[in-house]
């Protein structure tokens, strides 16, 4: 949906590298070959070794009839997220979001403002001990200035930061139409989180590498995400929690995102507000 401070670059206060307050949710769609084939063998050893053309039906038949088992099992699991957030032609509709928020760190009120452009650019806006930054990302590039770092001067995002980035421009979520989009997602399981029994989809995005989402069973809504990063030379795992769910224009989003260092409580959210085009300009 959005996501608020990039990838790879530590917040202000020193928070732990690759931070991403709001992570965008993403999907796609697998088998899971293990039990596949554990039912094709059960199918095959049922039957004579003297019947090999009867079995080798039954193995073909039983391959494909779990490829569409499993598939549609995945599918369903999306359409009723989809569903639950509102449905995919309300979120169709959704050209421009801008959202406020606030996240306590180390006893400072951080102040955080996202404005983004459906696939065509996302600017984060920090402010806190009266300096403000920002970072700017596109599907061409980005660039990032912190003043509470010691930047002088804004400085371009480097390749690997727009790459990992680009699916994140993506308002909708990468689970509407995401064979479309070219990700790709598995029902890798389920998994208790605080309590409440989820769904583990892994998604292979078509360019912004893997995530695991964990969707609540009984509302179908994400609980949380995560996913690797690389900061600064290392590869570190990111998790985020979702939370505190509201309507706003027929959708529905997250107003509490939670991390290592602290919970965003988002305070402002402002649907299909008309953007400038200098927003995204390289801030030269």
């Amino acid at each position: 949906m959005f996501n608020l401070l990039p990838p790879h670059q530590p917040p202000p206060f020193k928070f732990p590298p690759n931070v991403l307050l709001i992570q965008r949710f993403t999907g796609q769609t697998v088998i899971n070959r293990k039990l596949m084939l554990l039912t094709c063998a059960e199918i095959i050893n049922y039957h004579t070794k003297t019947n090999s053309m009867k079995k080798l039906f039954v193995f073909g038949a039983a391959f494909f009839m779990g490829i569409s088992t499993f598939a549609q099992n995945v599918d369903e699991i999306i359409s009723k997220h989809i569903t639950a957030i509102g449905g995919a032609e309300n979120w169709k509709k959704v050209t421009s979001m801008v959202t406020e928020g606030t996240v306590n760190v180390m006893g400072n009120d951080v102040n955080v403002k996202v404005t983004q452009v459906n696939n065509e650019g996302q600017r984060q806006d920090i402010s806190v001990a009266g300096m403000t930054g920002f970072i700017i990302m596109t599907p061409k590039g980005g660039w990032m200035f912190m003043p509470f770092q010691g930047q002088q001067k804004p400085e371009p995002m480097t390749a690997d930061d727009v790459k990992e980035s680009i699916d994140d421009l993506d308002i909708q979520g990468n689970l509407i139409d995401y064979q479309a989009k070219g990700h790709k997602v598995e029902l890798i399981g389920t998994e208790e989180i605080e309590g409440t029994e989820c769904y583990k989809i892994k998604v292979t995005r078509k360019t912004s590498g893997e995530q695991t989402l964990f969707i609540d069973k009984a509302s179908h809504l994400v609980l949380k995400v995560s996913s690797k990063k690389k900061a600064m030379g290392q590869e570190m795992d990111v998790n985020i929690e979702f939370g505190d769910y509201r309507e706003i224009n027929g959708i529905k989003v997250p107003y509490s995102i939670g991390q290592g260092f602290g919970t965003m409580v988002v305070t402002s959210l402002k649907i299909n507000e008309a953007v400038p085009a200098e927003t995204f300009s390289d801030p030269k």
